[in-house]
């Protein structure tokens, strides 16, 4: 199983790739595989370097919030 955490586009370039934020971590990934365009400000899910489809910013933040709050627990926990 494959959990994909929403990430954030930071910057689109010219070559068909976005550098997103995903939870303070920045990276390059490709775009080829949607048709969506891509603006800074999106969120998007990535599956081993490509952006795989565009999700709803609500859907995206209450997301981004549950990942913390598992995050939260597990640091209680040790």
């Amino acid at each position: 199983m494959c959990l994909s955490v929403p990430s954030q586009v930071v910057e689109v370039h010219d070559d068909a790739s976005v550098t997103v934020d995903t939870l303070g971590v920045k990276r390059r990934v490709s775009s080829h595989l949607i048709t969506d365009p891509l603006a800074i400000g999106d969120y998007v899910l990535i599956h081993i370097g490509f952006v795989m489809n565009k999700i709803d910013q609500q859907d995206a933040q209450e997301s981004l919030a549950l990942y913390q709050e598992i995050v939260e627990k597990m640091s209680e926990q040790e």
